[in-house]
């Protein structure tokens, strides 16, 4: 379960200073799928890095499994990031050097997995690209690379999910495959996964919707 108490985010300062997010509560159960949507400048980008704990908030905390990860080094939050969070962003982030399977392993590798090429492989199977595991990022597709995206990001068998907005630099044929295979892939694993969209329908797929306006749940 992720537990979000008085979440505050601002930048800039003085007259400049804009307040991003303004007091967020939120409780996510085990398992969940949740929706974080809203107008561009709601607050649900910024929201998503603070639970990823990629940026640290002005005040507030978010506990997974029983720690506040903001009371953790920046050290400590990599490491505790690397072993309980997968995170799927909208531009693929594939190491460019490395091929498909490489870029799954990387996360097994960093967390001394026992077999990293076994569970790599496995994973792209799962994704149904066994058969490019030996290319590079740029001799996929967008729909692969974010596949393969997927299948990293689940490879560590984390507690929590984060995407944001994983289908946007797809087309719409290609962003509605992805995205089932994402749902299917969380429903199999009982993984919790919270999703920024700007997409409704998609939205919908999810157990329950967040509407940030804002800075402000709605």
């Amino acid at each position: 379960m992720m537990l979000v108490k008085d979440l505050k985010k601002s930048y800039g300062q003085g007259n400049s200073k804009v307040e991003i997010l303004k007091s967020i509560n939120l409780e996510i159960k085990e398992g969940e799928t949740v929706a974080l949507i809203g107008k561009s400048g709601s607050g649900k980008s910024t929201l998503l890095s603070l639970l990823a704990g990629l940026d640290r908030p002005d005040s507030g905390e978010v506990f997974l499994q029983n720690r506040n990860i903001f009371e953790l080094s920046d050290r400590e939050l990599t490491y505790f990031r690397a072993h309980n969070m997968g995170i799927v962003f909208q531009q693929f982030h594939l190491v460019s050097t490395l091929t498909a399977v490489e870029n799954i392993m990387l996360p097994l590798e960093l967390t001394g997995h026992k077999n990293p090429y076994a569970r790599a492989a496995e994973l792209l199977q799962a994704v149904g690209l066994d058969h490019r595991g030996d290319h590079l990022p740029a001799q996929l597709s967008g729909g692969e690379s974010q596949r393969v995206a997927i299948a990293r990001a689940l490879s560590i068998s984390p507690a929590i999910l984060f995407a944001d907005e994983p289908s946007g630099n797809l087309d719409e044929e290609t962003g509605e495959k992805v995205m089932g295979l994402l749902f299917e892939m969380v429903k199999q694993t009982k993984t919790t996964l919270v999703l920024v969209t700007h997409d409704l329908e998609l939205a919908r797929k999810c157990q329950r919707i967040i509407h940030l306006e804002h800075g402000s749940v709605q």
